[in-house]
């Protein structure tokens, strides 16, 4: 078991508002880190939460009035008069007042880096909050212009041409008078599309003949010189310098306490390469970070196999560190981009296809099957990219097809994002254990612009909670962030109960609303589940994992619309309170209104992943 970090501080938890202890006070609580086969500890508690709402999620919808935790692990649950005896003058003892303590969330698909390093003062923060017009942006370039040196890059991140003053897309000759000597690069909101300068095109050898790669485009005005403006996969185009080391540190150091913010303990980390689980392993010995993480490793990485084998010697604690996942990216998404593969036409004609590597479409679904089949062979589990129904079924096929080949193994490959699974393939996915895991933050944000492009019908379905969960497919959810911004279950919550649009309040698909306790599930136990880990963590039954979030309010009486409005007060990870609302500076978030506006170009980039 890897210790507990030395720099985790235990803050004082809601200060002023009768809390009754300063946790503080807690020096002598040595949580370990619990994890597969940890027993309840013996003795007295470390911590007491009581007198609120404890929604275990370990059978059962009931909520018990208190919790102990001892040792990073579940002591007890039950009455506050039965868990008193487990405390002393070290206990830390919190009086809840009526709060829900639920446990912590499992964002079963996030993407932190990204997250980190699109905050300042890392990168030039170009979102609706920040800016709204195309001046403000080139203001903000020439600031930056002038504070480096000539030749290094400018970075930004979050600009959403829907809400620029101007009314228009930007070009290079919006910031190439302000950066003559800085190569820029500026990404929109949703990761889909870069706005570069001059500067930058001429690095990249950018030209009007210039041809963009499968499924990207270089913008062109009239006279077909490149604007500025690369789209899907013409960005790679542009060879942007990585982020030094301390810059990734710092970044996952702050993507990680937003998360705290947010009540989340457990993410996966969705496609990466392997050199980021030497990272990682660096940030949690070293005590910069206290999350549970799962890495995918990119199936794009250069040789696979070597790449799996490679990590999979990597000597890791899977309560916190588990490298057993592959992300294979199938195709796109269903937006104004049309870019996931559909066996109906999209609203205007054309289905989308793969974007695996591949000249015609066997070679492309050979490729497929070759990355599932490794990753299977070597005992690692598979998560596929995939959101039209044709790339959803083509990698069923995969799975299927190694399990046959190899046996099962006790994996659990499973689809993401999956919008528009079918019937058919939801029945597949039960029989053979294949989980899901769906994307309610950006229904909630986007359906009311989804059927000019898919039509009526296929919005209301996309993604079919009610479905999936009636015909016993696990089902998690995941923000996908930074997509959606910050990961917030609430939101996510909010979209599974209402299926309403954020910004229309118009219902789409409300045959497959699901209830609370479903809900919940799919951020706690589904998320563990999909982990591989329901042993230890994802409910908290006694001998758990303490991960935990206190929410100031009562969930399980609070109207659906109102839940994204109770405050996450409290984060408890393995025990150690690692965020407490009284002591920090409010968490990021947006107005509702603002929410839907920063996602509005979705529809004409895409989402989702790199």
């Amino acid at each position: 078991m890897t210790e507990r970090p030395k720099n985790v501080r235990r803050r004082r938890f809601l200060q002023g508002a009768g809390a009754g202890i300063a946790l503080g006070a807690l020096g002598g609580a040595t949580a370990a880190a619990a994890g597969p086969g940890h027993a309840a500890g013996r003795g007295k508690a470390d911590l007491l939460l009581h007198n609120g709402r404890v929604v275990t999620m370990a059978g059962g919808f009931e909520a018990a009035e208190a919790i102990a935790v001892k040792d990073g692990v579940v002591q007890a649950v039950g009455r506050t008069s039965e868990l008193r005896r487990f405390t002393n003058a070290r206990t830390g003892v919190v009086n809840l007042r009526g709060r829900t303590v639920i446990p912590g969330v499992n964002d079963a698909h996030f993407h932190p880096m990204g997250l980190g390093t699109n905050q300042p003062p890392l990168t030039l923060d170009l979102s609706r909050d920040a800016v709204s017009s195309i001046a403000e942006i080139r203001d903000l370039v020439a600031e930056a212009a002038q504070s480096k040196e000539p030749g290094e890059w400018i970075r930004g991140f979050g600009w959403d041409q829907g809400y620029l003053a101007e009314g228009r897309y930007p070009t290079r000759h919006d910031i190439d008078e302000v950066s003559p000597n800085h190569p820029a690069a500026l990404r929109e909101w949703s990761g889909h599309a870069l706005w570069v300068n001059t500067e930058a095109l001429e690095l990249a050898g950018i030209t009007r003949d210039t041809e963009a790669p499968p499924g990207g485009e270089i913008v062109k005005d009239g006279d077909g010189e490149p604007t500025g403006l690369l789209l899907e996969g013409a960005a790679g185009l542009v060879s942007v310098p990585p982020f030094t080391e301390e810059e990734q540190r710092r970044g996952m150091r702050m993507a990680v306490d937003i998360m705290h913010r947010y009540g989340i303990t457990s993410i996966t980390d969705a496609g990466v390469a392997p050199g980021m689980v030497d990272l990682y392993r660096d940030l949690q010995g070293s005590g910069d970070i206290r999350q549970r993480v799962t890495v995918m490793i990119s199936a794009a990485t250069a040789d696979l196999r070597a790449a799996l084998l490679g990590v999979r010697e990597v000597e890791t604690d899977p309560a916190w560190l588990n490298v057993r996942q592959v992300k294979v990216r199938v195709d796109g998404v269903p937006t104004q981009a049309r870019t996931a593969w559909l066996s109906e036409p999209y609203v205007g004609g054309g289905t989308g296809g793969p974007v695996l590597p591949g000249d015609t479409l066997e070679e492309q679904l050979a490729t497929l099957h070759d990355q599932v089949m490794t990753a299977h062979e070597l005992g690692f589990q598979v998560g596929s990219h995939t959101t039209g129904d044709r790339a959803i079924a083509a990698a069923l096929d995969a799975y299927e097809a190694a399990i046959a080949e190899f046996g099962g193994k006790g994996l659990r490959h499973y689809i993401i994002h999956g919008d528009l699974t079918t019937p058919e393939d939801l029945e597949r996915m039960a029989e053979s254990g294949f989980p899901a895991s769906f994307n309610p933050q950006i229904k909630r944000s986007l359906s009311h612009q989804l059927v000019d492009v898919i039509g009526r019908e296929r919005t209301d379905y996309q993604w079919p909670y009610r479905s999936a969960l009636d015909l016993g497919v696990s089902v998690g959810s995941a923000s996908d962030s930074p997509v959606v911004g910050v990961g917030d279950f609430r939101e996510g919550l909010a979209a599974m109960l209402t299926r309403k649009s954020l910004a229309t309040g118009e219902v789409f698909g409300a045959d497959q609303v699901i209830g609370l306790e479903e809900a919940l599930a799919t951020y706690t136990t589904a998320g563990a589940w999909q982990d591989r880990a329901e042993d230890w963590k994802g409910t908290l039954a006694e001998g758990m994992a303490a991960d935990l979030a206190v929410l100031d309010g009562d969930l399980l009486d609070t109207p659906a619309e109102e839940i994204v409005d109770i405050p996450v007060s409290m984060t408890v990870v393995g025990g150690d309170v690692v965020y407490d609302a009284s002591s920090d500076a409010p968490a990021p978030t947006a107005s509702p209104a603002s929410a839907a506006s920063g996602l509005v170009k979705y529809m004409s980039t895409g989402c989702c992943d790199v």
